[in-house]
Protein backbone atom coordinates (compact mmCIF):
# COMPACT_ATOMS: atom_id res chain seq x y z
CA UNK A 1 0.00 0.00 0.00
CA UNK A 2 1.42 3.43 -0.91
CA UNK A 3 2.80 5.40 2.02
CA UNK A 4 0.50 8.39 1.61
CA UNK A 5 -2.60 6.15 1.35
CA UNK A 6 -1.60 4.33 4.54
CA UNK A 7 -0.92 7.64 6.26
CA UNK A 8 -4.32 8.92 5.22
CA UNK A 9 -6.09 5.76 6.46
CA UNK A 10 -4.32 5.93 9.81
CA UNK A 11 -5.15 9.60 10.21
CA UNK A 12 -8.77 8.88 9.32
CA UNK A 13 -8.90 5.96 11.78
CA UNK A 14 -7.50 8.14 14.56
CA UNK A 15 -10.04 10.91 13.89
CA UNK A 16 -12.93 8.43 13.73
CA UNK A 17 -11.81 6.74 16.94
CA UNK A 18 -11.36 10.07 18.70
CA UNK A 19 -14.82 11.19 17.53
CA UNK A 20 -16.43 7.99 18.86
CA UNK A 21 -14.76 8.39 22.25
CA UNK A 22 -15.69 12.07 22.41
CA UNK A 23 -19.32 11.32 21.50
CA UNK A 24 -19.56 8.64 24.19
CA UNK A 25 -18.09 10.99 26.80
CA UNK A 26 -20.60 13.69 25.85
CA UNK A 27 -23.39 11.11 26.16
CA UNK A 28 -22.14 10.13 29.63
CA UNK A 29 -21.88 13.75 30.76
CA UNK A 30 -25.36 14.57 29.47
CA UNK A 31 -26.80 11.57 31.29
CA UNK A 32 -24.89 11.65 34.57
CA UNK A 33 -23.40 15.09 35.12
CA UNK A 34 -25.42 17.80 33.38
CA UNK A 35 -28.07 19.01 35.88
CA UNK A 36 -30.79 19.64 33.30
CA UNK A 37 -32.89 17.87 30.71
CA UNK A 38 -30.50 17.06 27.86
CA UNK A 39 -31.82 14.21 25.67
CA UNK A 40 -29.11 12.10 24.09
CA UNK A 41 -29.60 10.10 20.90
CA UNK A 42 -27.42 7.17 22.01
CA UNK A 43 -29.19 6.78 25.36
CA UNK A 44 -32.58 7.15 23.68
CA UNK A 45 -31.72 4.48 21.13
CA UNK A 46 -30.64 2.04 23.85
CA UNK A 47 -33.89 2.53 25.77
CA UNK A 48 -36.10 2.27 22.69
CA UNK A 49 -34.37 -0.85 21.37
CA UNK A 50 -34.62 -2.50 24.78
CA UNK A 51 -38.29 -1.50 24.95
CA UNK A 52 -38.89 -3.19 21.60
CA UNK A 53 -37.31 -6.37 22.96
CA UNK A 54 -39.42 -6.22 26.12
CA UNK A 55 -42.56 -5.53 24.08
CA UNK A 56 -42.09 -8.83 22.25
CA UNK A 57 -42.36 -10.63 25.60
CA UNK A 58 -45.10 -8.37 26.96
CA UNK A 59 -47.37 -8.89 23.95
CA UNK A 60 -47.45 -12.62 24.68
CA UNK A 61 -48.87 -12.13 28.17
CA UNK A 62 -52.62 -11.87 28.70
CA UNK A 63 -52.76 -10.47 32.24
CA UNK A 64 -51.62 -7.11 33.53
CA UNK A 65 -49.94 -8.78 36.53
CA UNK A 66 -47.52 -10.66 34.27
CA UNK A 67 -46.90 -7.62 32.05
CA UNK A 68 -46.16 -5.57 35.15
CA UNK A 69 -43.64 -8.16 36.36
CA UNK A 70 -41.84 -7.99 33.02
CA UNK A 71 -41.91 -4.20 32.81
CA UNK A 72 -40.52 -3.97 36.35
CA UNK A 73 -37.26 -5.33 34.93
CA UNK A 74 -37.18 -2.98 31.93
CA UNK A 75 -35.61 0.11 33.52
CA UNK A 76 -33.09 -1.71 35.79
CA UNK A 77 -32.02 -4.06 32.99
CA UNK A 78 -31.62 -1.22 30.48
CA UNK A 79 -29.70 0.81 33.04
CA UNK A 80 -27.21 -2.08 33.28
CA UNK A 81 -26.96 -2.36 29.48
CA UNK A 82 -26.29 1.36 29.01
CA UNK A 83 -22.81 1.44 30.63
CA UNK A 84 -21.92 -1.66 28.60
CA UNK A 85 -22.81 0.25 25.41
CA UNK A 86 -20.64 3.16 26.52
CA UNK A 87 -17.74 0.82 27.33
CA UNK A 88 -18.00 -0.83 23.92
CA UNK A 89 -17.91 2.61 22.30
CA UNK A 90 -14.79 3.62 24.25
CA UNK A 91 -13.14 0.26 23.55
CA UNK A 92 -13.85 0.52 19.82
CA UNK A 93 -12.74 4.14 19.57
CA UNK A 94 -9.41 3.41 21.21
CA UNK A 95 -8.86 0.32 19.04
CA UNK A 96 -9.07 2.64 16.02
CA UNK A 97 -6.64 5.12 17.61
CA UNK A 98 -4.19 2.38 18.64
CA UNK A 99 -4.24 1.01 15.10
CA UNK A 100 -3.48 4.49 13.76
CA UNK A 101 -0.44 4.80 16.04
CA UNK A 102 0.88 1.21 16.05
CA UNK A 103 -0.54 -0.68 13.04
CA UNK A 104 -0.80 -3.89 15.10
CA UNK A 105 -3.25 -6.73 14.29
CA UNK A 106 -6.85 -6.42 15.44
CA UNK A 107 -6.62 -8.98 18.27
CA UNK A 108 -3.54 -7.28 19.69
CA UNK A 109 -5.32 -3.93 19.53
CA UNK A 110 -8.33 -5.46 21.31
CA UNK A 111 -6.05 -6.70 24.13
CA UNK A 112 -4.34 -3.33 24.43
CA UNK A 113 -7.59 -1.36 24.54
CA UNK A 114 -9.32 -3.77 26.93
CA UNK A 115 -6.33 -3.89 29.27
CA UNK A 116 -6.25 -0.09 29.38
CA UNK A 117 -9.99 0.53 29.72
CA UNK A 118 -10.44 -1.90 32.60
CA UNK A 119 -7.10 -0.85 34.18
CA UNK A 120 -5.78 -4.43 34.10
CA UNK A 121 -2.35 -3.45 32.86
CA UNK A 122 -1.36 -6.82 31.36
CA UNK A 123 -0.51 -5.20 27.99
CA UNK A 124 1.76 -2.16 27.75
CA UNK A 125 3.36 -0.21 24.91
CA UNK A 126 6.65 1.61 25.24
CA UNK A 127 6.25 4.74 23.15
CA UNK A 128 5.00 8.18 24.16
CA UNK A 129 1.86 8.37 22.00
CA UNK A 130 0.62 4.85 22.82
CA UNK A 131 1.40 5.27 26.51
CA UNK A 132 -0.55 8.53 26.53
CA UNK A 133 -3.53 6.79 24.94
CA UNK A 134 -3.32 4.02 27.55
CA UNK A 135 -3.33 6.59 30.35
CA UNK A 136 -6.34 8.47 28.95
CA UNK A 137 -8.34 5.30 28.34
CA UNK A 138 -7.63 4.09 31.88
CA UNK A 139 -8.72 7.45 33.25
CA UNK A 140 -11.97 7.25 31.30
CA UNK A 141 -12.62 3.76 32.67
CA UNK A 142 -12.16 4.98 36.24
CA UNK A 143 -14.32 8.03 35.47
CA UNK A 144 -17.20 5.84 34.33
CA UNK A 145 -16.97 3.64 37.42
CA UNK A 146 -16.96 6.67 39.73
CA UNK A 147 -20.00 8.16 37.99
CA UNK A 148 -21.96 4.92 38.21
CA UNK A 149 -21.19 4.59 41.93
CA UNK A 150 -22.48 8.11 42.60
CA UNK A 151 -25.37 7.97 40.11
CA UNK A 152 -27.28 4.98 41.45
CA UNK A 153 -27.71 6.22 45.04
CA UNK A 154 -28.90 9.60 43.75
CA UNK A 155 -31.45 7.95 41.49
CA UNK A 156 -32.77 5.61 44.15
CA UNK A 157 -33.05 8.46 46.64
CA UNK A 158 -35.24 10.36 44.17
CA UNK A 159 -37.27 7.19 43.53
CA UNK A 160 -37.82 6.63 47.23
CA UNK A 161 -38.98 10.20 47.78
CA UNK A 162 -41.38 9.98 44.84
CA UNK A 163 -42.87 6.71 46.02
CA UNK A 164 -43.36 7.91 49.60
CA UNK A 165 -45.89 10.46 48.34
CA UNK A 166 -47.51 7.92 46.00
CA UNK A 167 -47.93 5.48 48.88
CA UNK A 168 -49.34 8.19 51.13
CA UNK A 169 -51.90 9.04 48.45
CA UNK A 170 -53.34 5.52 48.76
CA UNK A 171 -54.62 6.48 52.22
CA UNK A 172 -56.40 9.51 50.79
CA UNK A 173 -57.49 8.42 47.32
CA UNK A 174 -57.68 4.63 47.48
CA UNK A 175 -56.30 2.06 45.04
CA UNK A 176 -56.41 2.80 42.18
CA UNK A 177 -56.34 6.50 43.09
CA UNK A 178 -59.54 8.39 42.34
CA UNK A 179 -60.37 12.08 42.63
CA UNK A 180 -63.93 11.23 43.75
CA UNK A 181 -62.65 8.90 46.47
CA UNK A 182 -60.27 11.56 47.74
CA UNK A 183 -62.97 14.23 47.95
CA UNK A 184 -65.39 11.87 49.71
CA UNK A 185 -62.79 10.91 52.31
CA UNK A 186 -61.82 14.52 52.97
CA UNK A 187 -65.50 15.41 53.32
CA UNK A 188 -66.15 12.61 55.80
CA UNK A 189 -63.14 13.71 57.83
CA UNK A 190 -64.46 17.29 57.70
CA UNK A 191 -61.23 18.46 56.10
CA UNK A 192 -62.43 19.99 52.84
CA UNK A 193 -61.29 23.33 54.22
CA UNK A 194 -57.79 21.86 54.75
CA UNK A 195 -57.22 20.83 51.15
CA UNK A 196 -54.81 23.73 50.71
CA UNK A 197 -52.21 21.74 52.67
CA UNK A 198 -52.52 18.95 50.10
CA UNK A 199 -52.04 21.35 47.19
CA UNK A 200 -48.87 22.82 48.72
CA UNK A 201 -47.37 19.37 49.29
CA UNK A 202 -48.18 18.14 45.79
CA UNK A 203 -47.05 21.34 44.12
CA UNK A 204 -43.64 20.65 45.67
CA UNK A 205 -43.89 17.01 44.54
CA UNK A 206 -44.57 18.12 40.96
CA UNK A 207 -41.62 20.53 41.03
CA UNK A 208 -39.31 17.73 42.19
CA UNK A 209 -40.83 15.36 39.64
CA UNK A 210 -40.07 17.87 36.88
CA UNK A 211 -36.43 18.10 37.93
CA UNK A 212 -35.75 14.41 38.60
CA UNK A 213 -37.69 12.82 35.74
CA UNK A 214 -36.05 14.97 33.07
CA UNK A 215 -32.48 14.99 34.41
CA UNK A 216 -32.81 11.31 35.48
CA UNK A 217 -35.27 10.19 32.82
CA UNK A 218 -34.84 6.50 33.69
CA UNK A 219 -36.91 7.17 36.80
CA UNK A 220 -40.05 7.45 34.69
CA UNK A 221 -39.87 3.72 33.96
CA UNK A 222 -39.09 2.57 37.50
CA UNK A 223 -42.34 1.04 38.69
CA UNK A 224 -43.82 1.34 42.15
CA UNK A 225 -43.20 -1.45 44.68
CA UNK A 226 -46.89 -2.42 44.41
CA UNK A 227 -48.17 -3.30 40.92
CA UNK A 228 -51.40 -1.29 41.33
CA UNK A 229 -49.62 1.99 42.13
CA UNK A 230 -47.88 4.39 39.76
CA UNK A 231 -46.52 7.91 39.88
CA UNK A 232 -48.48 8.92 36.77
CA UNK A 233 -51.86 7.70 38.06
CA UNK A 234 -51.14 9.43 41.38
CA UNK A 235 -50.39 12.64 39.48
CA UNK A 236 -53.64 12.27 37.54
CA UNK A 237 -55.71 11.74 40.68
CA UNK A 238 -54.28 14.82 42.37
CA UNK A 239 -54.72 17.00 39.29
CA UNK A 240 -58.31 15.82 38.79
CA UNK A 241 -59.08 16.47 42.46
CA UNK A 242 -57.69 19.99 42.18
CA UNK A 243 -59.66 20.53 38.95
CA UNK A 244 -62.91 19.32 40.58
CA UNK A 245 -62.34 21.52 43.63
CA UNK A 246 -61.68 24.53 41.39
CA UNK A 247 -64.72 23.92 39.19
CA UNK A 248 -67.35 21.74 40.82
CA UNK A 249 -67.13 21.39 44.60
CA UNK A 250 -69.05 24.14 46.38
CA UNK A 251 -66.37 25.46 48.72
CA UNK A 252 -64.53 28.81 48.80
CA UNK A 253 -62.04 29.26 45.92
CA UNK A 254 -58.44 28.26 46.67
CA UNK A 255 -55.70 29.75 44.53
CA UNK A 256 -53.31 27.08 45.77
CA UNK A 257 -55.29 24.44 43.87
CA UNK A 258 -54.71 26.38 40.63
CA UNK A 259 -50.99 26.60 41.41
CA UNK A 260 -50.87 22.85 41.99
CA UNK A 261 -52.54 22.21 38.63
CA UNK A 262 -50.09 24.51 36.87
CA UNK A 263 -47.08 22.87 38.54
CA UNK A 264 -48.51 19.49 37.55
CA UNK A 265 -49.17 20.11 33.89
CA UNK A 266 -45.82 21.88 33.45
CA UNK A 267 -44.01 18.90 34.97
CA UNK A 268 -45.88 16.40 32.78
CA UNK A 269 -45.28 18.53 29.68
CA UNK A 270 -41.54 18.78 30.35
CA UNK A 271 -41.32 15.01 30.81
CA UNK A 272 -43.32 14.56 27.60
CA UNK A 273 -40.91 16.88 25.78
CA UNK A 274 -38.04 14.63 26.82
CA UNK A 275 -39.75 11.57 25.35
CA UNK A 276 -40.91 13.32 22.19
CA UNK A 277 -44.61 13.08 23.05
CA UNK A 278 -46.77 15.48 21.02
CA UNK A 279 -49.33 17.78 22.66
CA UNK A 280 -50.93 21.18 22.18
CA UNK A 281 -48.87 23.70 24.19
CA UNK A 282 -51.69 26.26 24.20
CA UNK A 283 -55.02 24.40 24.26
CA UNK A 284 -58.34 26.21 24.19
CA UNK A 285 -60.48 26.01 27.37
CA UNK A 286 -63.25 24.29 25.38
CA UNK A 287 -60.86 21.89 23.68
CA UNK A 288 -61.50 18.13 23.63
CA UNK A 289 -60.54 15.99 26.63
CA UNK A 290 -60.66 12.24 27.24
CA UNK A 291 -63.21 12.57 30.07
CA UNK A 292 -66.77 12.63 28.73
CA UNK A 293 -69.63 14.73 30.03
CA UNK A 294 -71.39 11.51 31.08
CA UNK A 295 -68.39 10.49 33.20
CA UNK A 296 -68.26 13.94 34.75
CA UNK A 297 -71.98 13.83 35.57
CA UNK A 298 -71.58 10.37 37.10
CA UNK A 299 -68.75 11.65 39.29
CA UNK A 300 -70.89 14.61 40.40
CA UNK A 301 -73.80 12.29 41.18
CA UNK A 302 -71.54 10.13 43.36
CA UNK A 303 -70.22 13.19 45.17
CA UNK A 304 -73.76 14.43 45.81
CA UNK A 305 -74.84 10.98 46.99
CA UNK A 306 -71.98 10.91 49.52
CA UNK A 307 -72.85 14.38 50.79
CA UNK A 308 -70.04 16.40 49.21
CA UNK A 309 -71.30 19.93 48.38
CA UNK A 310 -71.50 20.38 44.61
CA UNK A 311 -72.37 23.55 42.70
CA UNK A 312 -75.89 23.67 41.34
CA UNK A 313 -74.95 24.75 37.81
CA UNK A 314 -73.33 21.57 36.47
CA UNK A 315 -73.09 23.01 32.93
CA UNK A 316 -70.81 25.80 34.19
CA UNK A 317 -68.95 23.32 36.39
CA UNK A 318 -68.31 21.07 33.36
CA UNK A 319 -66.99 23.99 31.32
CA UNK A 320 -64.67 25.01 34.15
CA UNK A 321 -63.50 21.43 34.75
CA UNK A 322 -62.78 20.95 31.05
CA UNK A 323 -60.86 24.23 31.02
CA UNK A 324 -58.58 22.91 33.75
CA UNK A 325 -58.31 19.33 32.48
CA UNK A 326 -57.41 20.31 28.90
CA UNK A 327 -54.03 21.56 30.16
CA UNK A 328 -52.85 18.11 31.21
CA UNK A 329 -55.21 15.63 29.58
CA UNK A 330 -53.07 14.65 26.58
CA UNK A 331 -49.74 14.38 28.39
CA UNK A 332 -51.30 12.46 31.28
CA UNK A 333 -52.89 9.87 28.99
CA UNK A 334 -49.87 9.46 26.74
CA UNK A 335 -47.36 9.19 29.59
CA UNK A 336 -49.59 6.55 31.18
CA UNK A 337 -49.45 4.65 27.90
CA UNK A 338 -45.70 5.08 27.57
CA UNK A 339 -44.91 3.58 30.96
CA UNK A 340 -47.77 1.03 30.87
CA UNK A 341 -49.32 2.33 34.09
CA UNK A 342 -51.94 0.28 35.97
CA UNK A 343 -55.56 1.13 35.25
CA UNK A 344 -56.91 4.13 37.17
CA UNK A 345 -59.99 6.35 36.65
CA UNK A 346 -59.61 9.12 34.08
CA UNK A 347 -55.96 8.34 33.35
CA UNK A 348 -54.45 4.92 32.57
CA UNK A 349 -57.89 3.38 32.00
CA UNK A 350 -57.99 5.17 28.64
CA UNK A 351 -54.29 5.25 27.83
CA UNK A 352 -53.03 4.25 24.40
CA UNK A 353 -49.64 2.57 24.03
CA UNK A 354 -47.05 5.22 23.20
CA UNK A 355 -43.42 4.74 22.29
CA UNK A 356 -40.75 7.35 22.81
CA UNK A 357 -39.48 8.96 19.64
CA UNK A 358 -35.89 8.86 18.38
CA UNK A 359 -36.32 12.47 17.34
CA UNK A 360 -35.12 15.01 19.89
CA UNK A 361 -37.33 18.04 20.37
CA UNK A 362 -36.56 21.42 21.80
CA UNK A 363 -37.96 22.01 25.24
CA UNK A 364 -41.10 24.14 25.09
CA UNK A 365 -41.36 27.40 26.93
CA UNK A 366 -43.32 27.16 30.18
Amino acid sequence: MPFFVLLFLRLLAFLVGFSVVLYVLISVIRTFVLPRSAPDVLVRMVFIIMRMIFDVRINIEQTYARRDEIMALYAPFTLVILPAVWLVGILTGYIAMFWATTGKPLYALYRISGSSLFTLGFVVLDDFVSTSLIFTESAIGLFLVALLISYLPTMYAAFSKREAAVTMLEVRAGTPPSAVTMLVRFYRLERLDKLSELWVAWEQWFVELDETHTSLATLSFFRSPQPDRSWITAAGAVLDTAALVSSTVDIPPDAQAALCIRAGFLALRHISDFFGIQYDPDPQPDGPISVTRAEFDAACAELIEKGVPVKSDLDAAWRDFRGWRVNYDTVLIRLAGLIMAPSAPWSADRAVRVRASFKLRRKRAA
